[in-house]
């Protein structure tokens, strides 16, 4: 934003609060069809990046230059990011190195600026959630456990350790300081889907919330601060946690309006929240501020798509659909 004159600045900040933008699919692929009688979708994960766009489709990532005009993005990528034998599931991409989890088991590590890779054997099944910071990997699976991984030199690769879960992991991350992560899960097995693990010893340290409904799964978490987090699930809610303050009842909740589940959640670590529904594409914005949603844009109509995963830049939302990435311009007048 530091590049933007004042005046540009006012207008594309009054364009996001009335949800003026020019809206564009940008790139399209096709669903994989499984059967005859059954498709799979693909559930594409993205990562933004200064000048590029990182976006999986099946098993690769791959690298798309955002155009320097604001017009979204070149439509071949400049590169791309293979090893997993079956669909990635997510990745992160922290200090130049993209790490991701595969339906195969495993997790692949990149480094961006050169051809030096890793992979290796995470789990007995997919890894649905990773994250990466301070020469640490954590990862989420179907198989019920959480694992914290090693990537300091001679030692990569090597599993730190195995947190059991009782429940498939759906999202993962790490605190900013780097001393404990949080998972969310399923909520079927356990009943309690927020859980707070320590870094260095494994050991469980809190769970958050109480009293939440069998199945009422946590897909996605994002740390704002260290003590500030966001969640969101299959019970339709974005909870606001402040660890300092309570781990037994959040801090603020918003409810989707539709009775949706909620995929995915990022913010600006201000005020804005962005949400992506399980139904029709739905992007929502929010003030936290405010109780009500301040805007929503459809984006998948008339056939219906989760928006499986959403980040945004002072001027750009990005949110990638089943079967196409689409972008909202804020800079339209």
């Amino acid at each position: 934003a530091a590049g933007i004159p004042v005046k540009e600045r006012v207008k594309v900040s009054q364009n996001w609060r009335h949800g003026r933008c020019r809206r564009d699919t940008v790139l399209k692929w096709k669903c994989k069809q499984v059967a005859s009688f059954s498709s799979s979708f693909l559930m594409p994960w993205m990562e933004l990046d200064g000048e590029y766009l990182y976006l999986s489709q099946a098993e690769n990532i791959q690298a798309y230059h955002l155009c320097a005009e604001g017009t979204g993005l070149q439509r071949h990528p400049q590169a791309i990011f293979s090893g997993h034998q079956e669909d990635v599931c997510r990745f992160v991409l922290v200090n130049s190195h993209i790490v991701s989890g595969g339906g195969d088991g495993s997790i692949v590590l990149h480094k961006i600026h050169g051809s030096y890779s890793v992979k290796f054997s995470a789990h007995e099944q997919e890894v649905n959630c990773v994250d990466f910071q301070g020469g640490l990997i954590v990862s989420g699976s179907r198989d019920r456990t959480a694992k914290v991984w090693s990537l300091s030199a001679g030692r990569v690769g090597q599993c730190l350790h195995t947190v059991q879960t009782e429940d498939r992991v759906w999202s993962i991350a790490i605190s900013p300081l780097l001393s404990s992560f949080v998972t969310g899960t399923a909520c079927c097995g356990h009943t309690s889907p927020l859980r707070i693990w320590d870094l260095e010893s494994g050991q469980l340290l809190t769970c958050l919330g109480t009293d939440f409904h069998r199945g009422a799964g946590v897909l996605d978490v994002f740390y704002e601060t260290p003590s500030l987090l966001l969640s969101c699930g299959y019970d339709t809610y974005i909870r606001y946690w402040d660890i300092r303050t309570s781990t037994r009842k959040c801090v603020q909740e918003w409810e989707e309006p539709h009775d949706s589940a909620l995929y995915c959640i990022r913010s600006d670590k201000n005020h804005m929240i962005a949400s992506g529904s399980s139904y029709y594409g739905v992007v929502r914005l929010w003030d936290k501020r405010q109780t009500r949603c301040l805007q929503s844009f459809h984006l998948s109509s008339p056939t219906s798509s989760p928006v499986y995963c959403l980040r945004f830049s002072t001027t750009h939302l990005y949110a990638a659909l089943a079967s196409a990435l689409h972008v909202l311009d804020f800079t339209a007048s």
